[in-house]
C-alpha cells in the first residue's frame, strides 16, 4: 500500500534505486496488468512528484489513456502524433526538455514543461509508452531514461 512506500530524498539515481525494489514488491505476485500499472505510476508519482505520469496502451491505432496519476489527460492520441505518438512510431524513448519546441505536441495541459516518453516494447512491437510530464523546463535526463526503461522492461505485460 501507498504508506508503506519509503519515500527517500537525495539525488535523482539514489531514488530511483530506491523505488524500484518497491515497485517490484508492489507488482510481483498479482496477476492483474492494469493493477500493476496503476501501483507503478502511483510509486513514481509519489517519489518524484512529477506533474504527471501515466500508460497509454496501443489499441488498433491509437494509444489509449491507461492508468495515470495527475490531472485529466488526453484519451486518444494517434500514431505520430505528439511525443507519445512520436514515441510510438520511432519505437525509442524521446527526452523533450521544453514541449513547446516539440514539432506537433499535443497540449493535454499547458502547465506541462517537459516530458519523456518510454515505449513498451515486447517481442519486437511497441504495445504501449510510459509518459511523464513535468511543469519545470528540462527536467528529464539520461538518468530518467535509463530508470525507466528498466521500470518499463520489468513489467509484465503478458498476464
Amino acid at each position: 500500500m501507498a504508506e508503506d512506500l519509503s519515500i527517500i530524498k537525495g539525488d535523482k539515481t539514489a531514488e530511483y534505486q530506491s523505488i524500484i525494489p518497491q515497485i517490484d514488491a508492489l507488482i510481483t505476485g498479482e496477476p492483474d496488468l492494469i493493477a500493476n500499472l496503476a501501483n507503478t505510476v502511483a510509486a513514481l508519482k509519489e517519489q518524484f512528484n512529477w506533474f504527471w505520469v501515466g500508460f497509454y496502451l496501443v489499441k488498433g491505432d491509437e494509444l489509449v489513456l491507461g492508468p495515470f496519476q495527475g490531472p485529466v489527460a488526453c484519451t486518444r492520441i494517434k500514431k505520430g502524433r505528439g511525443v507519445c505518438g512520436a514515441s510510438w512510431a520511432a519505437a525509442k524513448t524521446l527526452v523533450v526538455p521544453d514541449v513547446e519546441a516539440f514539432p506537433g505536441h499535443i497540449a493535454c495541459s499547458s502547465l506541462s514543461k517537459s516530458e519523456i516518453v518510454v515505449p513498451v516494447i515486447r517481442n519486437g512491437v511497441v504495445i504501449g509508452v510510459l509518459d511523464v510530464d513535468s511543469e519545470l523546463l528540462n527536467h528529464f535526463d539520461e538518468t530518467d531514461q535509463k530508470y525507466l526503461e528498466q521500470i518499463v522492461a520489468s513489467l509484465d505485460f503478458e498476464a
